[in-house]
C-alpha cells in the first residue's frame, strides 16, 4: 500500500486559482476581439511594460539579435535544432499516404495535409526558453506548414536575442515580440496588423494555457497545457542526490510545478528529501524551486514495482524519469505519460533542450488520452474515396439506400438510388429504399 511522506496542495486551492484565471482571460480575449491592435498594445504596456510602433521584428533587428550571440551560442542552437529536425523528419517518414481497393471498384485512401498557418508561442518572460522555438517552429516547418509565426515576450525590456536567433534559425516567417494573453489572442483572433492563424502551439503560464483553451475550436491547438510536471520512479539502484537534483531541475520552472518521487525504498525517499533541502540552499533558482516543492512536491513510497507502475499511470505525468533495475519493464508497461526518460544517464533536461524529442507534452493527466507535440500534430489526415465501376456504384448504392431509409434519411437514400438507377439499371420508386437482390438475400 502506497504511503505519502509528503503531499502537495489540495485540489480545492488549485480549483479556485483556475477560476480566477478563467475570468481574467475571458475578459481580455473579449477586449482583443473588439479593439484589435489597440487592445494588444494596452495589454502589452500593462503586463510587460513594452510598446513599439510594430511588434513584428524587421530583418535588420533579427540580425542584430543574432549578432549579440557568440559563435558557440549559435553552434549550440544549431546542434539542438539538428537533433529536433532529424527526429521530426524520421517521424514524418512513418506517416505514409494510403490508397487501397477495399472492394472491386471501390478505392479508399488518405493524405496527410499540413496545416496552412501556425502561431507558435515561445515563453520568455522569466527565462528565455529558446528551446520552445525548436520544438514548435522547426517541427511545423518539417511538417510543411506554409506560414509559421512566433510570439515571445520581451526579456528585461527588449527582445531576447537567443529566442530571436532560435526562431529565425528554425525558419519562422514572422517574429513578434509580444507575450501573454495578448500574444495568444492576436495570433488566434487576428488584429489590424497580425493575420490570424489556423493553429496555436507552444507552452506558457496559466494565462497562456487558459487563453488557448478558450480559443480552441476557433483555432486548433497542440495541447491543454498546465505547469510543467515531473515524476521520478526510482529504486535503491540510485541515490538521493541524483533524485533530488532531477526533481529540483524541473521545480525551478515555476512556483506551481509538481515534482514527485515514486519509490519502493523508504531510505531513498528520506535521503532524497534531505538532499532537496540541502540543494535548495545552494541552487540559484532555489526561491522558485522551494515554493514549487513546498506546495506541489510529493514523495510516495510503494510496496512493489507493480504498485509503482499503478501509481505512475494514475499520476499520468508529463515527464517520467525511470531509474531502476528494470527500466525497460516500465517502458513496456507504462501507458500514461508524456515522455519517458530511461536510466540515470538521461534526464528530463536532455529532452527539454537538446536530445531531439519534442518537449511540448501533455500535463494535468492529459497523458491518459494524448501524446505530445510532434510533426503529425501539424498535419491533417484527410480521407478520399472513388468508385470506378458501374457495378460497384450500384452495389454500394443498394446498401446505402436501405441503411439511409433505416435512419429515416430519405434524401440520403435518394443519393444512393439515383446511382442504382443509372449504373445498375434498377427501377427504384422515388422516396423508397432499394429492395435486396435475390443473390444478396441468398
Amino acid at each position: 500500500m502506497a504511503i505519502w511522506l509528503k503531499r502537495g496542495k489540495d485540489a480545492e486551492a488549485k480549483a479556485e486559482a483556475d477560476r480566477q484565471v478563467r475570468a481574467t482571460v475571458e475578459t481580455i480575449l473579449g477586449d482583443i476581439e473588439k479593439r484589435g491592435d489597440d487592445a494588444v498594445r494596452d495589454l502589452s504596456r500593462k503586463f510587460d511594460s513594452w510598446d513599439r510602433p510594430d511588434f513584428r521584428l524587421s530583418q535588420s533587428e533579427i540580425q542584430a539579435c543574432m549578432d549579440q550571440l557568440s559563435e558557440q551560442d549559435l553552434t549550440d542552437i544549431a546542434f539542438a535544432q539538428t537533433q529536433v529536425r532529424n527526429f521530426a523528419e524520421k517521424q514524418k517518414a512513418t506517416m505514409t499516404d494510403l490508397e487501397v481497393e477495399t472492394l472491386p471498384g471501390v478505392i479508399l485512401g488518405h493524405k496527410h495535409v499540413p496545416v496552412a498557418s501556425v502561431g507558435c508561442y515561445v515563453p520568455g518572460g522569466k527565462y528565455p526558453l529558446l528551446a520552445s522555438a525548436h520544438m514548435s517552429v522547426l517541427t511545423a516547418k518539417v511538417a510543411g506548414c506554409g506560414r509559421v509565426i512566433t510570439c515571445a515576450p520581451p526579456f528585461h525590456g527588449k527582445a531576447a536575442p537567443a529566442i530571436v536567433a532560435a526562431q529565425a534559425m528554425a525558419g519562422a516567417d514572422e517574429i513578434y515580440v509580444l507575450g501573454g494573453i495578448q500574444a495568444i489572442g492576436a495570433m488566434a483572433i487576428g488584429t489590424q496588423s497580425i493575420k490570424p492563424v489556423d493553429m496555436l502551439v507552444g507552452p506558457g503560464n496559466a494565462f497562456v494555457a487558459e487563453a488557448k483553451r478558450q480559443l480552441y475550436g476557433r483555432v486548433g491547438i497542440d495541447l491543454f497545457a498546465g505547469p510543467t510536471e515531473t515524476l521520478i520512479i526510482a529504486d535503491d539502484t540510485v541515490d538521493g542526490e541524483i533524485c533530488a537534483t532531477d526533481l529540483l531541475g524541473q521545480a525551478e520552472h515555476g512556483p506551481t510545478t509538481p515534482a514527485i518521487l515514486l519509490t519502493n525504498s523508504e531510505k531513498l525517499a528520506r535521503d532524497t528529501m534531505a538532499e532537496v533541502e540541502r540543494l535548495l540552499t545552494i541552487l540559484p533558482t532555489g526561491d522558485v524551486a522551494r515554493k514549487s516543492w513546498t506546495d506541489f512536491g510529493e514523495v510516495i513510497v510503494c510496496d512493489s514495482y507493480d504498485e509503482m507502475l499503478e501509481q505512475a499511470d494514475r499520476i499520468a505525468s508529463e515527464h517520467v524519469q525511470v531509474m531502476t533495475d528494470r527500466d525497460m519493464w516500465f517502458r513496456d508497461n507504462l501507458t500514461n505519460y508524456g515522455a519517458l526518460f530511461l536510466g540515470p544517464r538521461t534526464n528530463v533536461a536532455f529532452g527539454d533542450k537538446v536530445i531531439g524529442t519534442n518537449h511540448t507534452l501533455p500535463t494535468m493527466k492529459a497523458a491518459r488520452y494524448t501524446g505530445g507535440l510532434w510533426v503529425g500534430k501539424f498535419m491533417k489526415t484527410c480521407t478520399w474515396q472513388t468508385v470506378t465501376t458501374d457495378a460497384a456504384s450500384a452495389m454500394i448504392g443498394e446498401y446505402g439506400s436501405r441503411l439511409s431509409m433505416l435512419e429515416g434519411f430519405v434524401g440520403h437514400a435518394e443519393q444512393a438510388n439515383v446511382r442504382v438507377r443509372r449504373y445498375g439499371g434498377r427501377n427504384i420508386p422515388y422516396g423508397t429504399g432499394a429492395t435486396p437482390r435475390v443473390e444478396a438475400a441468398e
